[in-house]
């Protein structure tokens, strides 16, 4: 227990270290030696791009095998913070950043990006409002000290839910939008990146469940979490090496794409936050279930907008300052989180 807390310390303590450390090596290996990025961006098979996909799998896998489904029975003991996390994650969270990305690109932005341009950011925008936070849920959650067997909760029922609502939701959203959908690819998308881990997980959790010492799957989480951020690392040093020419020519555009991203993180945290604070639910649920409904699954955003719009496209550049501002902006939120824990001190 002491070598994964020490371990999982250092990785919480310096996580907006190291992505910075990648995204600069990303946008610099992609100006350096853009061939690698070109080779590596050719790798792809029905859309998919493969060695993103090993990345993203090695990254959600260990996430996975934490999930408890066994912990859905204890769904009714605390009703309100997983009312608070679904309502915000399915009803009010992908319509917003909808309705900021279409008001911020077709109106206020119009005169500085064309149409369709336009449309692409809005659709990466889309894809990531549609994808409830999975992997980083555990990391937030453990920063504010919430209640872990509640988060696995939360976790748990997201995920199945997400299986059946996101290509549906994102189709309707992206639809509505004017934007063609490919259901083959996107359904795939779900298939690949929520269903394989959620399946494999599963299995795990399973077989360890199974073994002799009853911290099994504590220890094997212990022992693969490395691998899930040497992936969540990996990707991103990709994801700003495809984009790496087009954050250095347009520095503004990132700008442009971050500010309805900023209003959507600290709105629907605000809205979140403040209900769970009047529905006089207790910090460990309020915190957890306010952060999860605040962040974003940016690894399924991203491989879908690379699956649907190509490597190069507005919405996977969209969905990769969505990587940019999450961290800081997660970080932010734990920090406000931890500093109002005492308003919520009578909370039983």
């Amino acid at each position: 227990m002491t070598d994964e807390s020490s371990a999982m310390g250092l990785f919480e303590r310096y996580l907006s270290l190291w992505v910075g450390l990648c995204i600069v090596a990303g946008v610099a290996l992609g100006i350096l030696v853009p061939g690698i990025f070109q080779a590596i961006a050719a790798l792809e098979y029905a859309s998919v791009n493969l060695v993103i996909a090993v990345f993203i799998w090695v990254m959600i896998y260990p996430m996975m095998v934490s999930v408890d489904f066994a912990s859905l029975k204890d769904v009714g003991k605390k009703p309100k913070g997983l009312c608070v996390t679904l309502v915000v994650n399915w009803l009010i969270k992908p319509f917003t950043m909808a309705a900021l990305g279409v008001f911020f690109f077709e109106v206020v932005f119009a005169g500085w990006v064309d149409p369709a341009s336009a449309k692409e950011y809005v659709a990466g925008m889309i894809l990531l409002g549609v994808a409830p936070c999975t992997a980083m849920v555990f990391v937030w959650s453990q920063l504010v000290r919430g209640d872990a067997n509640y988060t696995l909760v939360q976790v748990s029922i997201n995920d199945i839910i997400m299986v059946f609502a996101f290509a549906p939701l994102a189709a309707f959203l992206l639809g509505i939008s004017d934007i063609v959908v490919p259901w083959e690819t996107l359904l795939l998308s779900v298939f690949l990146y929520v269903i394989i881990p959620l399946a494999a997980g599963y299995a795990t959790r399973k077989a360890l469940d199974g073994a002799a010492r009853n911290d099994a799957v504590h220890r094997f989480t212990a022992r693969v979490k490395p691998f899930s951020v040497l992936g969540l690392l990996a990707t991103v040093v990709l994801l700003f090496g495809f984009q790496a020419q087009t954050i250095i020519d347009r520095p503004v555009l990132i700008a442009l794409i971050a500010v309805p991203l900023l209003i959507q993180s600290y709105g629907v945290f605000a809205l979140a936050y403040g209900w769970a604070y009047l529905w006089r639910v207790p910090f460990d649920t309020a915190a957890p279930a306010a952060l999860i409904g605040t962040s974003n699954f940016f690894e399924l955003a991203v491989a879908v907008a690379i699956s649907l719009f190509g490597l190069n496209s507005g919405a996977a550049l969209a969905t990769v300052v969505g990587v940019l501002v999450e961290v800081p902006v997660m970080l932010s939120l734990v920090a406000f989180a931890n500093g109002t824990r005492g308003y919520f001190a009578d909370r039983g």
